[in-house]
């Protein structure tokens, strides 16, 4: 009887087991599944908890209206009669206190003529002037809505023809969609130059994060790949996601740099001095593993961790010597990995393979004060892609597409380096 009852009592953890299995789905939190879908679940995040209250910190500088010291107009408002008995006033008015009232003129439209003229040498030769560079037809659009036109798309993801109807209500400028095309196309071509510079910065760079992203271009899958650095971010829109891609822009690699990503097999693949793969995507992974109540799950989570406010420590006093500390974290993962054989399940046995066989680019960033332990800012800089394919829809062609790309990275390397995105634009 009990033997039938410890058989009894082993089935129904076993049944248990399976169903919990059964019930426990992946998410974003919890898996490389995107946001998506995560739709009517409570969002999770993996953000560990702070002692400091939500919104604007203690000596955090506010940002508010500012006085003008010569506004454009004055109306001062006198009175002329006592509104008690009725008398005009006789004394002079004491100033008691201003206001003022900050708004946008009417906007007009600047026209600027351009004329060439004819001179006669004594010589007899005759010689015509030239129009400057820009100047090709008879009327045409200025450099300032030409900015305006990458901007709108761009910057503010606007599709066609609501920019069309920007400049029709707000500048009065009856513009067509096929001109506004025209102008994002010339704007691209100009941004050309700066955006091989761009390239050129990351290549020679120290540190660089790379990811890529799915878009639709004319309903065919096409990726959005992103190399950046904490000034410069360079964004390349490719219908394909291997070697070749990355070939095509960096053909000799990162000789001078360390390459965090998040594991794709062709950024493992991609020549550099050396790797840190995304912990974050990791711990998102194990996290999955933890809420099944995996112990092996949750003490690598642990030690990841650990090493992330290690890293923090570094960075808050480099002086100090964490030699010690480093080489206690890498035992304690060496320990973890040699007990990964009793792992039964075979999804995290895969995760555990995978993180064993690149077991070297795993703390890179404690040995390295550039490198982040995370692929944060790589994901930041093409997450815009999917803000610009929620509002606009997808790209209608590959060669939109790049344009994108190349104007996208010069509004991203202006705001990483705190310009005022409209100014570098029309600078462009």
């Amino acid at each position: 009887m009990k033997e039938e009852l410890r058989l009894r009592d082993a089935k129904i953890v076993e049944l248990n087991a399976i169903i919990a299995g059964m019930s426990h789905k992946k998410g974003s939190h919890n898996s490389s599944m995107p946001p998506s879908s995560d739709i009517g679940r409570k969002p999770i995040s993996l953000r560990e908890k702070s002692d400091k209250k939500t919104g604007g910190q203690k000596g955090h500088e506010g940002t508010t209206l500012k006085f003008s010291a010569t506004p454009h107009e004055v109306i001062k408002h006198i009175s002329s009669y006592c509104p008690d008995c009725g008398q005009p006033y006789t004394d002079e008015p004491i100033l008691r206190e201003k206001r003022q009232v900050v708004d946008i003129p009417p906007i007009e439209l600047h026209y600027t003529e351009h004329v060439v003229y004819e001179r006669k040498c004594k010589c007899g030769k005759c010689s015509v002037s030239d129009f400057p560079q820009g100047v090709n037809s008879p009327i045409s659009y200025g450099s300032v809505i030409e900015s305006l036109c990458g901007y709108f798309s761009c910057r503010k993801y606007i599709s066609i023809s609501r920019i069309r109807e920007i400049f029709t209500d707000v500048f009065k400028i009856p513009m067509s969609e096929g001109t506004i095309v025209n102008k994002i196309n010339t704007f691209a071509a100009k941004c050309m130059p700066l955006y091989e510079i761009i390239r050129q910065r990351v290549q020679d760079s120290t540190c660089i994060g790379t990811d890529e992203t799915g878009c639709r271009v004319n309903g065919q899958l096409f990726w959005m790949w992103t190399w950046q650095t904490k000034l410069l971010t360079y964004i390349a829109a490719s219908s394909n996601r291997g070697n070749e891609t990355i070939t095509k822009h960096f053909k000799g690699g990162f000789k001078k740099g360390i390459l965090v990503h998040d594991c794709w097999k062709p950024q493992m693949n991609t020549q550099a001095m050396g790797h840190q793969i995304c912990l974050v995507h990791l711990l998102r992974e194990l996290k999955y593993f933890i809420e099944k109540r995996s112990k092996w799950a949750y003490d690598l989570s642990q030690l990841f961790h650990k090493s992330i406010r290690l890293k923090r420590k570094i960075l808050e006093n480099a002086d100090k010597n964490y030699d010690l500390q480093i080489e206690q974290i890498q035992k304690t993962q060496d320990a973890l990995l040699k007990i990964m054989t009793e792992i039964k399940d075979k999804k995290l046995l895969a995760i555990a393979k995978r993180v064993n066989k690149y077991r070297s680019f795993l703390f890179t960033f404690l040995k390295n004060k550039e490198v982040p332990p995370d692929n944060n800012a790589s994901e930041q800089a093409i997450r815009n892609v999917k803000v610009k394919l929620k509002v606009s829809g997808l790209f209608r062609t590959e060669q939109g597409a790049s344009q994108y790309a190349i104007i996208r990275s010069v509004i991203d390397t202006a705001l990483k380096n705190k310009a005022n995105v409209l100014n570098v634009l029309s600078l462009v």
